[in-house]
């Protein structure tokens, strides 16, 4: 009696389980390869960059220069003005140094300081650096390296707060490399509850290089982040209630905060 009450129970799960799996790839998708950064607007979208504490002095050197991948363009289009940054870096020893290379916005000292998310102090605290539309799935860019063995990670922050840390790739090739990431599935992006889909953020990268490597002279440039994401968006009535802004207007209006 017990054995066949437990194959029930079994049963009944797996069902249950099959049928989650089936909504899941009917759900809608719309994908979407969308460019995060393209560093051809320094002024626009600036970023910098911060190095650990071996790092030699007047060091790191980063600026929006004039190249760009073949692969992306052979000869500069009419009317742009193609950039990359570009990341020039000396340390004092070998070891496990690196470098930070994070979105930035001026600052009232007029100094380059992380850029903060529009809105993300009304929601919480402030937190700094990019939304990434969607749900994303991958994370691609362009790097230029000089065959150093250095490697390349990318952090992320969800919905909760949390961030999390993804390895991009190893930088021991010479020239530019498309590199790609996959988004794994155990980091939430969505909820059950209004909003539901909550977006990633690109917190920063970090540019590692190991203890066997040399360090006193390097280049590395990056171009051209993007994302492949699902912009599918669930309408409902009365879906304009779930957006923050929407909510801070009305009860705003109300006198209710």
């Amino acid at each position: 009696m017990k054995r066949s009450s437990l194959l029930i129970v079994c049963v009944v799960v797996l069902g249950m389980l099959l049928t989650s799996a089936i909504w899941a790839q009917q759900r809608p998708r719309a994908y979407q390869t969308l460019t995060l950064e393209d560093f051809n607007d320094p002024d626009g979208s600036p970023w910098m960059v911060r190095a650990s504490r071996f790092i030699r002095e007047d060091f790191p050197s980063y600026q929006h220069v004039r190249t760009w991948p073949d692969a992306l363009y052979r000869r500069e289009p009419e009317g742009m003005e193609l950039r990359s940054l570009g990341i020039h870096a000396q340390f004092n020893r070998r070891g496990y140094n690196y470098l930070e290379i994070l979105p930035a916005q001026m600052g009232d000292n007029g100094e380059l300081v992380p850029r903060i998310i529009p809105g993300s102090a009304e929601e919480n605290l402030e937190r700094t650096g990019m939304r990434i539309p969607g749900l994303a799935e991958e994370l691609n860019l362009w790097v230029w390296g000089s065959n150093h063995d250095y490697y390349l990670e990318v952090m992320l922050r969800d919905h909760r707060g949390m961030v999390h840390t993804l390895r991009v790739g190893d930088l021991n090739f010479l020239g530019w490399r498309n590199l790609r990431v996959q988004i794994p599935t155990w980091i939430p992006q969505t909820t059950r509850h209004v909003p539901g889909p909550q977006g990633l953020e690109l917190v920063k990268f970090v540019l590692w290089t190991r203890p066997n490597e040399k360090v006193d002279n390097f280049y590395v440039y990056i171009d051209e982040v993007k994302v492949f994401t699902d912009l599918f968006d669930m309408p409902f009535d009365g879906e304009r209630l779930s957006d923050p802004e929407t909510i801070r207007e009305l009860w705003n209006q109300e006198g209710g905060l």
